[in-house]
Formats: C-alpha cells, structure tokens, sequence
C-alpha cells in the first residue's frame, strides 16, 4: 500500500481495475455507523481530562469543516502536499459520511462488535464491552457544546 493508499479506490476506478463489491463508506448497513471512534488510554484521560476534550472537539470541528466543504478542505490537503490529488481527496470526503450528530457510537460499537463475535474475532459480548470500555461523557460534553 503506498503513502497515499486511502485514494487507491479512485486510482483503480480510473484504471477500470475491477469492481465494488461493498464500500462501506455509502452502502448499507455499513454506512449507517461511525467507520471510526476515538480512544483514549483510561490513565491519560483521567489525567488529562481538557486535553482529551480539546482534541475531540478539534477532531469534530474537522469533520464538520469536511462535511460542509469538501472540495475546498480536498484543495487546502493538496496545496500543502498531504494528499497527491484533490479530485480523489474531495471523492473521499464526499463519500464519506460525517453524521456525527445523528450516529449513535453505542449502537456502532454494539454492531461491530457483533459482527466480530460472530466472525469469532472476540469472545467478549457487545454489552462486555461497551459496559467495560467505553465513556461517553466527553462526546456528550463536546456535543452540547458544538450545538449550533
């Protein structure tokens, strides 16, 4: 996979190199959950409770400046030279779905979890885990006050 790998679907689309089967960035029931959470080892959170709120508020702003622009945020990637190509970077943003606000991160890691247990990834039961691994308190906190 090259550094630039994340664009890769665009580059074998392009080269008429075979087809979709799922992109689970827009194809159902995929595309209905977070493709992504944010952890946090538990000692530094605690530690450092307003750092780990201002990267989560850092991470949601930049998902919202991708959602509503995603053609300009795919121009700034490519004039600094983090990504090799706009059109494929605005692709990507494009497809992705940043419905932060609407996702429900209990339900995505309840349905992850699922499909790993029955794959026999994990032993362990939805329910274990979020009961044992997860804190939505900063998310509550940042998402009241990113409500605008």
């Amino acid at each position: 996979m090259s550094v630039y790998g994340r664009f890769e679907p665009q580059q074998l689309r392009a080269a008429h190199v075979g087809h979709v089967l799922v992109n689970t960035a827009v194809d159902r029931p995929w595309s209905q959950y977070f493709c992504c959470m944010l952890a946090g080892f538990p000692d530094y959170v605690r530690a450092y409770p307003n750092a780990t709120r201002s990267v989560l508020r850092a991470v949601l702003k930049a998902a919202d400046l991708c959602a509503t622009d995603p053609a300009g945020t795919a121009r700034s990637l490519a004039a600094t030279g983090r990504v090799p190509r706009a059109d494929y970077a605005a692709q990507t943003l494009t497809d992705n779905n940043y419905k932060w606000r609407e996702f429900d991160p209990e339900d995505t890691i309840r349905w992850y979890a699922l499909r790993l247990r029955e794959t026999g990834l994990i032993k362990s039961t939805p329910q274990q885990i979020i009961a044992d691994s997860t804190d939505w308190r900063f998310l509550d906190e940042v998402k009241r006050e990113l409500k605008a």
